[in-house]
């Protein structure tokens, strides 16, 4: 199976990119399964009913959340019917929506899609992730209950992310990392078989900080006084994220490569698609 995720989509300029970009994306690459995580969209801070609808309609088959999940309160509404919009499955019981979900493809297979949330420097404090993870990847198991399994876990700590990659390695398909905004260049398969990717980085303005116009966050860290609200950078995003592809009889990964395509990186095709 080919398995495309596509990293934090910041604001209006990350929104464009994957307007202008995931459609030719799936016609060049004929994915199984396109993610995408959009705890960003809607102007930096969180996602609306209407950004989450213009991303399924481009191309997204699942949308994935983080800290920022319920930053727009409309969200708190329009998640509960929303079966593929995910927010962290660790998010204590009483929350609204769901940390999972089952893609029926197009060719009858099965992909179980996770959002989890680590707890090292990020807020809120969210459950402890690895033991709903486990509860998940559990309860559908690779290779009996469906044909691929892919983690988004979206964490401040490289540590934290490796951790979750290696408890994962061999009962899952891929492991990607959300939230630093930064692409890193340890994408690979691990001993057990899994594709794992410490960040796939950001789908933003990359003359930016983390996606974000540069005058506000200088001028905190120089003078520690916020003065406005931040905002997303307006120049021209670089899609950033990762591609895999599995092995049929397992569901394990045997390919994986980063994407960048668009804006000021150095741009990435997928080399075995």
């Amino acid at each position: 199976m080919r398995l495309i995720f596509l990293g934090d989509v910041v604001g209006k300029t990350g929104r464009d990119a994957i307007a202008r970009h995931l459609p030719p994306m799936r016609e060049r690459y004929r994915p199984d399964v396109v993610v995408v995580n959009g705890e960003n969209a809607a102007h930096g801070f969180g996602i609306t009913e209407e950004i989450y609808l213009g991303l399924r309609e481009v191309g997204a088959d699942v949308v994935t959340l983080g800290n920022h999940a319920f930053d727009q309160r409309e969200a708190l509404v329009f998640i509960e019917r929303e079966e593929r919009l995910l927010r962290p499955v660790n998010w204590p019981g009483s929350c609204p929506g769901r940390g999972a979900t089952l893609v029926d493809t197009a060719n009858g297979r099965r992909v179980l899609v996770i959002n989890a949330m680590g707890r090292v420097m990020v807020e809120p404090m969210l459950d402890d992730p690895f033991p709903a993870v486990e509860r998940e990847i559990e309860t559908c198991k690779l290779g009996r209950d469906c044909d691929a399994i892919l983690l988004d876990f979206h964490g401040e700590a490289s540590s934290e992310k490796m951790a979750m990659g290696h408890f994962c390695d061999g009962r899952v398909s891929l492991v990607v990392g959300t939230h630093t905004h930064t692409p890193t260049a340890d994408h690979m398969i691990l001993p057990g078989g899994s594709g794992y990717m410490t960040d796939a980085g950001m789908t933003g303005d990359y003359d930016s900080v983390i996606g974000m116009d540069k005058a506000e966050p200088l001028q905190r860290f120089l003078r520690k006084l916020p003065i406005e609200r931040m905002r997303p950078g307006e120049g021209e995003a670089t899609v950033c994220g990762v591609a895999v592809e599995t092995d049929d009889a397992t569901g394990l990964a045997m390919k994986i490569a980063p994407i960048r395509v668009g804006g000021r990186l150095s741009q990435v095709d997928v080399p075995f698609w």
